[in-house]
């Protein structure tokens, strides 16, 4: 079964239609909107947050393990840094891009104003209660923003009638689910390991984003080749999601095995034909639209190292790291810079320092994944130029965006 993804406009997803504006319109000019911008929309504080989260933890982490600087001691500092990128880092762009879509998908508002200001601030405080406050208030700080994300998000998708995107709601819960857990795990609560817990809500970030990865590449995409559309095979869809759910539910649950590794080599197949059906060749001159193919890329090669994980080849923190470095924050950088440049009425088209945070993005995924495998005595070496790589791609993306986060939209629309 093939479907067609036509040309469309990008509008429910970019916050443009067509060509941004460049001119605020005269009536924007006499009615100011009100309130502060930065909290219109939840892609202006979650984003911001998100970039000068990841700008400070990793070169923190980093200079901790070898032993530069003292680590947080709320709890072993393993579990600090791989908690944190997951629910501090990566969970801040899912909230700001979730609550952002709702709204251009239903044409229903979502948090604005003193609530959004409130959801960013329980975000902020979690970060900084996992340094300086007792485990138990960091972990109620932590657990509470993700249900009222959710709760927010399926109100307002049942509201329209929107039940396509319905999944999504789903699976935030789901991911909260697993970072309860994780606490309770680490406050003894449950006799389980708690890096499992995290390993659950690594496996529930990577099905969104290849959910939302599956029916935004093709759409974004289809303007960019000869016919202005693409193919999408609906049988290749479903087998590659339902694969891959099943692969990483078993990595999740059980011990490693050689049915788990099959599963995973079998989800990097579909993973890779998936993207060849996308024709990434044909974006090279766009680079805001080849970055997102070139993260996409990461999945097969993460689900690759993490089979041979299963097999005793690799350490499986080679394939958790292509997952979580390459794959997840290579579409991040990516959706960062496209849907905030759409959302502040600014063109589609990256400037020459955003394609440098991709390229950082990328070149750190490679000092850290795979060039330690390669010169494995220059580890140390590697993991420093990974975090430099790391910390200057998104004090680019800073530098860029920060001041168009605090401001209102060029067009004087609102949002």
């Amino acid at each position: 079964m093939k479907a067609t993804v036509p040309v469309i406009t990008l509008a429910p997803l970019d916050g443009t239609s067509g060509a941004a504006a460049t001119a605020v319109p005269a009536s924007s000019a006499h009615f100011p909107l009100p309130g502060w911008p930065l909290f219109r929309l939840g892609f202006r504080p979650f984003y911001l947050g998100a970039a000068a989260f990841a700008l400070f933890a990793v070169p923190y982490w980093i200079a901790g393990l070898l032993g530069w600087v003292a680590l947080p001691s709320t709890m072993p500092p393993l579990l600090w840094h791989a908690h944190e990128m997951l629910y501090g880092f990566a969970v801040a762009v899912i909230v700001g891009f979730l609550l952002t879509a709702g709204k251009a998908w239903t044409g229903l508002a979502t948090p604005r104003g003193a609530t959004l200001a409130a959801m960013a601030g329980l975000w902020l405080a979690a970060r900084l209660s996992a340094v300086w406050a007792p485990y138990a208030a960091y972990a109620f700080l932590d657990v509470a923003l993700l249900p009222w994300v959710a709760v927010v998000l399926i109100r307002v998708l049942l509201k329209a009638g929107n039940r396509r995107n319905l999944p999504l709601g789903a699976i935030l819960l789901l991911l909260a689910t697993a970072n309860l857990t994780f606490h309770a795990a680490v406050l003894g609560w449950l006799n389980i390991d708690p890096l499992r817990a995290l390993h659950a809500g690594l496996a529930r970030g990577v099905m969104i984003e290849c959910g939302i990865a599956g029916r935004g590449i093709p759409v974004l995409t289809a303007p960019a080749l000869p016919r202005g559309q693409l193919e999408v095979r609906a049988w290749l869809e479903r087998t590659t999601l339902a694969t891959t759910a099943l692969s990483l539910a078993a990595w999740v649950l059980q011990p490693a095995n050689p049915i788990t590794a099959t599963g995973f080599a079998l989800s990097a197949l579909l993973h890779a034909a998936r993207l060849w059906h996308w024709q990434p060749c044909r974006t090279r001159a766009r680079p805001i639209l080849w970055v997102l193919h070139a993260a996409y890329a990461w999945l097969p090669v993460g689900f690759l190292l993490l089979g041979w994980a299963q097999a005793g080849g690799v350490a499986a923190s080679v394939g958790i790291h292509a997952l979580a470095v390459g794959a997840t924050a290579g579409l991040i950088i990516g959706m960062l810079t496209r849907t905030a440049r759409g959302h502040t009425g600014r063109p589609l088209q990256a400037s020459r320092l955003e394609v440098s945070a991709y390229v950082l993005v990328a070149g750190a995924a490679v000092a850290r994944v795979l060039l330690p495998s390669l010169a494995p005595a220059q580890t140390a070496a590697w993991l420093v130029i990974a975090a430099v790589a790391w910390a200057t791609a998104f004090a680019l993306y800073l530098w860029v965006f920060t001041p168009w986060l605090f401001s209102s939209r060029l067009d004087g629309k609102d949002g």
